[in-house]
């Protein structure tokens, strides 16, 4: 797996690094941040391929779907990402209009297991 783009945890915009550059992450982190960034994206939202991402707007956000479903799906797309090898997810908050938690993956090269947390939150609000 490459190298990704480093993420500010909570705001989930870029990082500078001490030079002034835009950050990197590496593996072993990089892969969870690019499996969290893949639990955050909406189906439908990705112009290029409408037909990957979690079907918050369809099936979850203000639906009350079962917990093991609603898991089952962010770790689905979890698995996405090229390189990881098994992915968890766990559920810190969840209302109509938000989901947060964390999501670790264990590296399929390495075996090393990363956690990154994510947040969820419905952009039309209303659910």
């Amino acid at each position: 797996m490459a190298d990704t783009i480093l993420l500010d945890p909570v705001t989930w915009d870029l990082v500078l690094d001490l030079n002034g550059n835009i950050a990197r992450a590496t593996e072993p982190y990089s892969l969870a941040q690019d499996a969290a960034s893949a639990i955050r994206t909406f189906l439908g939202e990705v112009y290029f391929d409408t037909q990957v991402g979690v079907p918050y707007l369809q099936e979850i956000l203000g639906k009350n779907p079962p917990i093991a479903l609603l898991k089952a799906q962010m770790e689905s797309a979890a698995m996405t990402v090229d390189g990881v090898a098994r992915a968890q997810c766990f559920l810190s908050a969840l209302t109509n209009r938000s989901i947060a938690g964390q999501v670790q993956v264990t590296s399929r090269k390495t075996g090393q297991v990363s956690v990154a947390t994510f947040t969820v939150v419905n952009p039309q609000g209303v659910g």
